[in-house]
């Protein structure tokens, strides 16, 4: 029995599990079987690999083949042990030396010609390679630079069998090189904020959310700029830290998105269709889990347009996230984690026409009183006590209508403005491991933090009942963002009472200076 092992990584969440990949090639009959719990697309890779190696000039095992995937009582999905498989049988063929082997990561998809192709996941895979310890990671040659954004550990890229053959055999081989990518500084997108025209209130609370991480409803008559202004709220969010930059592109690597300009450094941005289905929304799958919309906008902004035409169990699904930052999702082989760490902005409607109590058009509402209670009522309460700011938009006034209004603040110019906020807050924070004001646990803003100026009108809203135990923190972490954005080193009167109206949604008693 000859015998050779190579070493590939399963993916469970963002959790990288090494995984041992042992071919014995034995007596017998000609016939390879794939053991250890691998999903179709493994049990077909003795297809394509038999096929590619014989494309490539070298002959297939004329005998018994078994490969193993170890741990055998962990689920392994997709195509990427391809490599590892291939280069395991040539290396018990005698055709690679074993010692090539070792210390070696192997990813990626055969083609039948013996072409390598790119797969999916290939950043989290060599960061968890690198952390175990090992040397060296082989990968398709198209994603050579996304594996080059992981430090501490040598990657080659192959763009077919032959060429990995060459490799491991320490033989010249030529190919195209790749230089390693030094990152994307590209900012997403080219939408501006000064394309917003009047609706002064909007953009102070689209500042606010930006500066400190905040959770934004917009309620308003359709084409009043709800989806206008979202979309621009990730022009005036700070770049990522590189922990952050990592951690996202990391996502959006299992995802399948390309990373060839090097690691995602502006925040992103999801807004799923309103008809998405709560897999599509939070993640699933059938066996174990994969990553949604709230993952795909981790670090970044997450609009839900129409929020109140999303389904009760997607909108719900959210409460935990909101939260805690990360979601869970249990299958039948296994629960996977994901970070969902998101700013979400929800847009929607007073009923379904639009047009209930907006000033100066409520004649137009024709929805029956039931018909606006069941609309409203599609976002819960738990929702809704879960958003910091609330704000009310109503239409444009004549004179921004025929341009008769002042040129708007552009998004560097408000960015900055946020940026500086942010610098505030982390030198507040950093010695309690949080950057955000969004973040800040209750426990340290009562007792940590020093008491803001003003907190009896928050102390009377409790009383008469319109602000819950968790509204007053979301208060205080927006008068604390308010204060950052004002240069007040401690939250005054002003800025309890324009955070308090903020969580209210009265827009009139807003502090826009």
């Amino acid at each position: 029995m000859r015998l050779a092992r190579a070493w590939s990584i399963a993916l469970v969440g963002m959790e990288a599990t090494l995984v041992e990949v042992e071919v014995s090639i034995g007596g017998g009959l000609p016939n390879t079987m794939i053991v250890g719990l691998g999903d179709t697309a493994v049990k077909e890779a003795s297809q394509r690999c038999r096929s590619a190696v014989a494309a490539a000039g070298f002959a297939w095992p004329p005998s018994s083949v078994t490969v193993n995937l170890t741990p055998a009582d962990m689920p392994k999905s997709g195509s990427h042990y391809d490599l590892p498989l291939v280069a395991a049988t040539m290396a018990a063929s005698g055709v690679v030396p074993r010692r090539a082997l070792e210390a070696t990561l192997f990813l990626g998809e055969l083609g039948l010609d013996g072409r390598v192709r790119s797969v999916r996941g290939v950043l989290p895979a060599v960061l968890g390679a690198s952390r175990s310890g090992f040397e060296r990671a082989v990968v398709p040659l198209g994603q050579i630079r996304e594996a080059q954004l992981v430090e501490g550990i040598g990657v080659v890229g192959v763009e077919s069998l032959g060429h990995l053959v060459a490799v491991l055999k320490g033989e010249p081989y030529d190919v195209d090189v790749v230089d390693p990518a030094a990152g994307s500084d590209e900012v997403a997108g080219s939408k501006d904020l000064a394309d917003v025209v009047g609706q002064p209130e909007a953009r102070w609370a689209l500042e606010v959310a930006a500066a400190g991480g905040h959770h934004l409803s917009m309620v308003g008559p359709p084409g009043v700029g709800k989806t206008l202004l979202a979309e621009r709220l990730p022009g005036i969010l700070p770049d990522l830290a590189v922990d952050e930059a990592l951690e996202v592109s990391a996502i959006h690597s299992m995802l399948g998105a390309s990373l060839e300009g090097g690691l995602i450094r502006r925040p992103p941005y999801a807004d799923p269709h309103h008809s998405a289905s709560l897999p599509a929304l939070v993640g699933g799958g059938p066996h174990l889990a994969r990553p949604g919309a709230v993952s795909r906008a981790h670090r970044g902004v997450l609009f839900l347009d129409e929020a109140s035409e999303f389904s009760p169990a997607a909108l719900e699904a959210l409460r935990t996230p909101l939260e805690k930052g990360v979601i869970v999702l249990a299958r039948s082989q296994g629960a996977a984690a994901y970070p969902a760490r998101f700013q979400l902005v929800l847009a929607s409607n007073p009923c379904p026409c639009g047009w209930y109590n907006v000033a100066g058009f409520a004649s137009r509402c024709r929805c029956q009183p039931y018909a606006i209670k069941r609309y409203s009522s599609r976002l819960s309460g738990p929702i809704i006590d879960r958003i910091d700011i609330q704000l009310r938009l109503q239409p444009l006034s004549k004179s921004h209508l025929r341009g008769n209004h002042p040129t708007e603040e552009t998004s560097a110019v408000v960015a900055q403005r946020v940026l500086e906020a942010r610098s505030r807050q982390r030198h507040r924070l950093d010695r309690h491991g949080f950057s955000r004001n969004a973040e800040v646990p209750g426990s340290l803003l009562h007792r940590d933090l020093p008491n803001p100026t003003g907190v009896e009108d928050v102390d009377a809203a409790v009383r008469r009942g319109v602000l819950s135990s968790r509204g007053v923190d979301k208060v205080l972490r927006l008068a604390w963002t308010i204060a950052d954005l004002m240069g007040h080193g401690v939250p005054d009167r002003g800025d309890v009472h324009t955070a308090l109206a903020m969580r209210q949604g009265e827009t009139e008693e807003v502090n826009c200076a």
